[in-house]
């Protein structure tokens, strides 16, 4: 692929796993010798695993006092974009900053977790469920609550923060949310709109609240761990969240270049879509999407697969027909399902994983084949636990 200003590259990686804090934290688990041991908390909100924070210094990036102002789906964001910032070398770049585009990928904030249980327990006890949500709403709930549930509240604090005050843009929705919100970065410096942005998205799975949305649908796993294309066979749905941040810093190429800056891979392609999965849909989208990505032992495949039975074993067949001499890693299932931020997080791992010529070891070594390469192709999958489905294709060739 001839090179161009415009190409897209990624300079800068802020990323929070339950494996750590920052780059070198995860270069460790991208170039070891074997599957990490999964780090998940089994106890705290039995019967459902989830995989939890590392410890965290939240000062290293955000002051005690912005502190407060925030719960800890917005410090992870927050703390995320300011290591992707600090990476790229942007950080005291006030220039920099002042015209950078911020793209975020984003879900609600603080819920009120006594008045949820109130509802649910009141509704196991009433037929008159419709009547009985509006009583509680309008008479339990603290109007601030619906000020802390903004989503752009992240984006709002990164400003604040790190003063980035360019454009800025949140999405909802979910995995498309994180989906869109690269694709929309990717395109706007493409096409010359932009020059450099700041685009990612966090996820807070020590939440109560968010495991009862994916109960409510028999999506999340229950009892013990089991690596992620091995769960058909367990308790619940499949899904095992974690708490993830993960932000990337986007450049043209000519403006990464003119200022001297380490460039760690270059996105090639990348598209979103959704629509209908019955009838062989979902394999004919998956497939199209995953067209300009070439098929060899020097490809890595990052699957943000989110563990759920009902789609997780289609995606693994679409990817093992579309390319199969293609190395496959499910990295949820040592990271946990970011929803938001699961593509921003697939993307982080692969430019770390390019960058450092990595032989990505097998997360589940059941189904995943020792690389017998170093990745040199990196294609990024996310494919949403109901509906939304994105693909990106990356390389090293910068």
């Amino acid at each position: 692929m001839m090179k161009s200003d415009n190409d897209v590259v990624i300079t800068g990686v802020g990323i929070v796993t339950c494996h750590g804090v920052g780059i070198d934290a995860h270069i460790a688990l991208l170039s070891a010798s074997a599957a990490p041991d999964a780090i998940v908390e089994t106890e705290k909100f039995a019967p459902y695993p989830i995989h939890p924070l590392p410890e965290i210094d939240w000062s290293n990036q955000i002051g005690r006092k912005d502190q407060r102002q925030m719960e800890n789906w917005q410090r992870l964001g927050v703390f995320a974009a300011g290591l992707a910032l600090d990476d790229a070398g942007l950080k005291e770049d006030a220039d920099a900053c002042g015209t950078m585009d911020m793209i975020v990928a984003a879900g609600g904030g603080e819920r009120d977790i006594n008045v949820d249980t109130l509802i649910v327990d009141e509704g196991l006890k009433r037929n008159d469920r419709e009547v009985m949500l509006n009583e509680k709403l309008t008479t339990e709930l603290r109007p601030t609550l619906f000020l802390a549930q903004l989503s752009n509240l992240m984006a709002g604090n990164i400003s604040i923060v790190h003063k980035v005050t360019g454009s800025s843009r949140t999405f909802m929705g979910e995995e498309a949310a994180g989906i869109s919100a690269v694709e929309t970065a990717f395109y706007r410096i493409r096409s010359g709109e932009s020059s450099h942005a700041l685009v990612g998205g966090a996820f807070a799975a020590e939440r109560p609240d968010m495991t009862l949305l994916f109960e409510a649908i028999g999506a999340h796993a229950q009892g013990e761990w089991q690596p992620l294309w091995s769960r058909a066979d367990g308790e619940g749905g499949g899904m095992i969240t974690g708490s993830v941040g993960a932000f990337l810093v986007l450049e043209s190429r000519k403006r990464a270049e003119t200022r001297g800056a380490k460039i760690y891979a270059r996105i090639d392609a990348i598209e979103g879509d959704r629509g209908a999965r019955e009838d062989g849909k979902f394999e004919q989208r998956l497939e199209r999407l995953l067209a300009p990505a070439n098929d060899s032992a020097e490809t890595v495949i990052f699957s943000g697969a989110s563990g759920y039975d009902a789609v997780t074993g289609r995606e693994k067949d679409v990817l093992q027909k579309a390319l199969p001499k293609a190395a496959l890693r499910g990295f949820g299932g040592v990271t946990g399902h970011g929803l938001e931020a699961q593509f921003p997080l697939g993307l982080a791992l692969a430019a770390l994983a390019l960058n450092g010529n990595a032989k990505v070891p097998a997360f589940d070594s059941s189904a995943e084949t020792p690389m017998t390469s170093a990745a040199v192709q990196a294609v990024v999958t996310t494919v949403g636990h109901v509906r939304g489905e994105g693909v990106a294709v990356l390389s090293n060739d910068v």
